[in-house]
């Protein structure tokens, strides 16, 4: 009987040989060294042979053979041929488009933020198609999609690694939602169990992003809540920071939250520019405030701030949600929110300094004696851009789960 120990260790000879496995299968080394799984059978007096697939990273593994193998018996009782069964379907998809032009079709379908587009774009042209963009859709297999990730988590690269399983996951739906009968398959492979991050590292990915405030939107928690998750994201402030805020540190005619030294982590003042999207929400959140000088009062003592925890329970409990109904994202809390903006500034290009500043980080050395510079103008640009990209995530995924 064979093992995937004894399939990996076959070597090609100068002529094609067999080697049996159990109930009719067998696998037919080649002499260039590709192996594939076969089965002999009769059917009305006649001998004939169906070549299931070929093993291997890109082709189908042992037990995948052996299910089909079951599969082709049954037909064969059934008084079906197998082998003719596989050949005309393969007629049928000859002029079927490759893996390639799905990818197009989905892309041009897809609404994405033009930073998003730009990003998976690279993504598809240097570590997808080079792998599977000739192939026809069902000749891609959840085998070969889990060693394509494993190739890109090796070298580092593990947000690539979950971004190339989410766009194959996505183009497969894309073509089955338009009528391809093809299994997806991304579907039994979980991001997390692809790469995990280290709870200090922790950064969302763009359809993480949209997929939780989506999530959050549908909960039944307080909108006070929901809008300060959302401020704080796009922000980049400390969660205590906006907790503790008040109306006169916020001017609405200038479009600038000034945060006093007393309440910031570098005892300095941090003048925060505020983008539409959080205008808007200081706006609503005024509203909701009922005249407490706090921005976030707590529930039943509008004299007091919000509780410092309640923002972790809400994200908890909509992660939750999200679990429940099938979806998959990692556990995250508020501060991962302020490294999730950092690190998709810097992979967009911003500038280090600009992104520093707002995150209201105490440079150190050489560089901050130098280093002066406020970077008002600079900083109100690209605030307004990741709000931009953030909305642009929330909209992209509305509607799919």
């Amino acid at each position: 009987m064979l093992t995937d120990t004894k399939l990996k260790n076959l070597k090609p000879r100068e002529k094609l040989y067999k080697v049996t496995d159990r109930d009719g299968l067998y696998v037919a080394v080649q002499p260039s060294g590709s192996i594939s799984f076969r089965y002999d059978y009769r059917l009305n007096g006649r001998r004939e042979t169906l070549t299931i697939g070929r093993y291997g990273a890109d082709g189908i593994t042992l037990a995948e053979a052996r299910d089909e193998l079951n599969t082709a018996k049954k037909m064969v009782e059934a008084g079906q041929s197998p082998a003719a069964i596989k050949r005309d379907g393969i007629m049928q998809i000859k002029g079927a488009d490759n893996f390639a032009d799905y990818t197009v079709a989905y892309m041009k379908h897809v609404r994405l933020a033009d930073s998003t587009r730009a990003m998976k774009q690279a993504v598809i042209d240097r570590d997808i198609l080079p792998t599977l963009g000739k192939k026809l859709l069902h000749e891609i297999t959840t085998p070969m999609l889990r060693s394509l990730c494993d190739k890109i988590v090796d070298r580092g690269a593990r947000a690539t690694a979950i971004q190339v399983r989410e766009i194959v996951g996505a183009v497969f739906t894309h073509a089955i939602d338009r009528g391809h009968s093809v299994p997806n398959p991304a579907a039994n492979i979980k991001a997390s169990s692809i790469a995990t991050f280290d709870e200090r590292e922790r950064a969302l990915e763009p359809h993480e992003i949209g997929r939780f405030f989506n999530a959050l939107n549908a909960t039944g928690a307080a909108s006070s809540l929901k809008l300060a998750i959302k401020l704080i994201l796009i922000t980049m402030v400390r969660k205590g920071e906006l907790t503790e805020a008040t109306w006169r540190e916020v001017d609405f005619g200038s479009a600038r939250w000034t945060i006093p030294a007393e309440r910031m982590k570098v005892s300095r003042p941090h003048v925060v520019y505020l983008s539409q999207q959080a205008l808007d929400i200081m706006v609503a959140l005024q509203v909701s405030a009922c005249g407490s000088e706090y921005i976030l009062p707590a529930r039943y003592n509008p004299r007091k701030p919000m509780s410092n925890s309640a923002l972790n329970r809400v994200i908890n409990a909509t992660n939750e949600k999200i679990r429940e109904s099938g979806g998959d994202i990692e556990h995250f809390t508020v501060h991962d929110l302020r490294r999730t903006a950092s690190t998709i500034l810097h992979e967009e290009g911003f500038n280090t300094d600009w992104i520093e500043k707002c995150l209201a980080h105490e440079q150190r050395g050489v560089r901050a004696v130098y280093n002066k510079a406020e970077y008002a103008e600079q900083r109100r640009d690209m605030l307004q851009q990741w709000a931009n990209m953030v909305d642009g995530w929330i909209d992209a995924e509305r509607g799919k789960d």
